[in-house]
């Protein structure tokens, strides 16, 4: 496994330390080891993880600003953990509603000893302790329902990051609360099979409707 994170951050041009490498490592044991009992991903193969869930996590580091972070509907942690272990200078609240995934996370954040991560066993309606400079989560099937759901926890300045798979222009039209489209940001995942995106959203509090900006690819 060692091995094939290397190449893969190669290609990825992420360079990190060797402790992060061994904490993502340890990560995907665990989350094997646990999954057996508690079904916590699809993703059966520890290999196929490395993909599937570090890699994915780990290409949408370069594109967050700030330093406070909500990860909502994080499952077993994602992107929310592999993001906190190469960025420690950066905080991630990590938010689902289900208790054996929280359980999870805070053996893992023990277990990594992470200090700048924090699980909420909440439904994410009814979480309004804060706000966020970046509210992130791949949990979403509709950019609509992130945003409804999510609006009470950008700050002033915050933004949406919604990690997608194939990137539908209409889904930005179909939003019903006021943001503008900052940038869609096509997402190079190493040895994935499959596109994947990066929505980037901001709040538009003088706007009665969406407003379209330029992006690219």
């Amino acid at each position: 496994m060692n091995q094939k994170l290397d190449r893969l951050l190669s290609q990825a041009k992420i360079e990190i330390s060797k402790q992060q490498k061994q904490q993502l490592i340890d990560f995907v044991k665990l989350l094997d080891k646990w999954n057996k009992a508690y079904n916590l991903t699809s993703v059966r193969d520890p290999e196929e993880m490395l993909v599937k869930h570090i890699m994915d996590s780990l290409v949408v580091s370069q594109h967050l600003e700030g330093n406070q972070f909500i990860d909502v509907g994080t499952g077993p942690g994602l992107p929310g953990i592999p993001l906190a272990i190469i960025n420690p200078d950066k905080q991630f609240t990590l938010l689902d509603s289900l208790g054996k995934r929280i359980t999870f996370i805070k053996n893992a954040v023990r277990e990594l000893k992470l200090t700048n991560v924090t699980s909420v066993l909440s439904r994410v309606e009814e979480y309004q302790e804060k706000q966020f400079d970046g509210v992130l989560s791949r949990a979403f099937a509709s950019l609509n329902d992130m945003v409804n759901w999510c609006y009470h926890l950008p700050n002033a300045s915050g933004r949406f990051y919604a990690l997608k798979g194939q990137y539908q222009p209409e889904e930005v039209a179909e939003i019903n609360q006021p943001v503008k489209q900052l940038d869609i940001i096509k997402l190079q995942v190493p040895e994935l099979v499959g596109e994947r995106h990066l929505v980037v959203l901001a709040k538009n509090r003088y706007l009665k409707m969406i407003k379209i900006s330029n992006f690219k690819n």
